[in-house]
């Protein structure tokens, strides 16, 4: 089976479409950021953007987690910045990217309203400089968050049963 992975920058919605999406298909559904080591975590509450480095072992482990879930199907996600990440991704098995996309300024005001997460709006600039969108051969599709949580799941789950 296919896993979907809910992809974008801090602030575009991921875990709300990603969690709505797994009900919908009734698949399990896993939060990229409890796969990020510990020292990632304190590196971001810091204000520090990730390396490729660090990045690397939680990519890892969310490639894992596909792999695991390519017969029962599921629901990840993964800011997925960049193709190369998205590769990483890939070699877990069969995935689907819905990349999540909106405006800088709606981004920065959905940061700054979110309770309980690490990430300070510091950061997204350096996430919106190395987001990299969805390129040709990559299976999957663009979805506007100026939308309500439930259009951008409808339209992310007829996009996905299209591809399917």
């Amino acid at each position: 089976m296919t896993v979907i992975v809910v992809m974008g920058v801090s602030g575009s919605g991921k875990t709300t479409i990603g969690t709505a999406l797994a009900t919908a298909l009734d698949v399990e559904y896993a939060e990229a950021d409890k796969f990020h080591p510990q020292a990632n975590i304190d590196k971001m509450t810091a204000g520090h953007p990730l390396t490729d480095v660090d990045r690397a072992p939680w990519l890892e482990a969310i490639a894992g987690w596909i792999r695991d879930h390519q017969d029962s199907g599921g629901v990840v996600t993964s800011s997925a910045l960049k193709r190369r990440y998205r590769d990483v991704l890939r070699t877990g098995g069969n995935v689907w990217f819905a990349h999540l996309h909106g405006d800088r300024a709606l981004l920065a005001e959905r940061m700054k309203t979110r309770t309980g997460h690490f990430m300070p709006v510091s950061l997204l600039d350096s996430q919106l400089a190395d987001l990299e969108s969805l390129g040709p051969g990559e299976p999957g599709a663009i979805f506007d968050i100026g939308g309500t949580p439930q259009e951008i799941t409808e339209a992310a789950l007829t996009a996905f049963r299209e591809h399917a």
